[in-house]
C-alpha cells in the first residue's frame, strides 16, 4: 500500500519543511562521507536534498518510489545533474555499482519484514563497488521512540509558503506483535480549516537482526554509530548506523 505521506503531492509538499535537510547531521555526515566518492548512489532520496548537494563533480543517482517526491526533487536548482530514478530499493537493479550506496532518513525501517530487509541489503550489495562503502540508518527500537510522538508532544506550527500557518501533529501506536509502529501525520491549514492526514507504518530492527541481516548479504560493518554526530553505538543510543563495505 503506498503511504500517502510521500505518494499524496500535497503532503510531500511539507516534506523540506519540517526536515530542515541542509541542517541535519545526517546530512553533514554523508556530506563529509561522500567527500572522496567519485559516485553515489541515494537510496530513499525523497525530495533530492542530499543528492543535489553532492552532486557537481561526481555522479549521483537518487531513487525514490514515490513520483510526488521526485516531482520536487526534478524542480530543484542543481537537479539536472543528479539522475532520479522512480524504483524500489528492494528490486531495483541499476547494472552500475556505486563508490557510496546510501539509504538515510531512517528510509530503512518502511521495510516493514525481515525478508523486505533482506531485500534493500541484497541491493546495497549488488550496487556496491570494490572498496565502496555503505551506510543507513535506523533507530534502536529499545529507546521506545515512538512514545514521543504523541500529539502534545508533537503539536508545532508551521508557516507553508503557500497555505500560511499552518497546525501540525502526529501520533503512534506500537503494535507488539509484529514490532510495527504506525503514525500518523496531520497538517490542519489555519485559514481554511483543511485537514491534510496519513497514516504510515515503520518497523524496527534490532542491532542483532540487523548484523545477521548485513552479513548473510555479503556486506561488512566497519563502525556502528550511534548518532550523526560519529560517535560510536554503545547501548542506549538511540540511533543504528552501520557504516561497511563489501565482505
Amino acid at each position: 500500500m503506498e503511504d500517502r505521506l510521500y505518494h499524496d503531492p500535497a503532503l510531500a509538499d511539507f516534506y523540506d519543511l519540517e526536515n530542515g535537510w541542509d541542517r541535519s547531521e545526517d546530512f553533514t555526515f554523508c556530506q563529509a562521507l561522500a567527500a572522496d566518492a567519485d559516485s553515489v548512489l541515494d537510496l530513499g532520496c525523497g525530495t533530492g536534498e542530499l543528492a543535489v548537494a553532492l552532486s557537481g563533480d561526481r555522479m549521483v543517482v537518487g531513487v525514490d518510489p514515490a513520483p510526488a517526491m521526485l516531482e520536487i526533487a526534478r524542480a530543484k536548482p542543481g537537479a539536472a545533474h543528479v539522475d532520479f530514478i522512480e524504483g524500489d530499493a528492494r528490486t531495483l537493479r541499476l547494472g552500475r555499482r556505486f563508490a557510496l550506496v546510501m539509504l538515510t532518513g531512517h528510509a530503512f525501517q518502511v521495510f516493514l519484514t525481515r525478508e523486505d530487509r533482506r531485500a534493500a541489503l541484497a541491493t546495497i550489495a549488488a550496487h556496491l563497488a570494490p572498496g565502496g562503502r555503505f551506510i543507513f540508518d535506523s533507530r534502536e527500537p529499545a529507546c521506545r521512540e515512538w512514545e514521543e510522538w504523541g500529539p502534545e508532544e508533537s503539536r508545532r506550527r508551521l508557516e507553508h509558503p503557500r497555505f500560511g500557518a499552518v497546525q501540525a501533529w502526529n501520533d503512534a501506536a506500537f503494535d507488539a506483535g509484529t514490532g510495527i509502529v504506525t503514525y500518523e501525520t496531520h497538517y490542519e491549514i489555519e485559514q481554511t480549516g483543511q485537514r491534510l492526514s496519513a497514516a504510515s507504518r515503520i518497523a524496527f530492527p534490532t542491532k542483532e537482526e540487523l548484523e545477521a541481516l548485513i552479513a548473510d548479504a555479503g556486506l561488512r560493518v566497519e563502525r556502528w554509530y550511534g548518532d550523526w554526530q560519529g560517535k560510536a553505538w554503545t547501548p542506549g543510543a538511540r540511533e543504528l548506523i552501520p557504516l561497511g563495505t563489501l565482505a
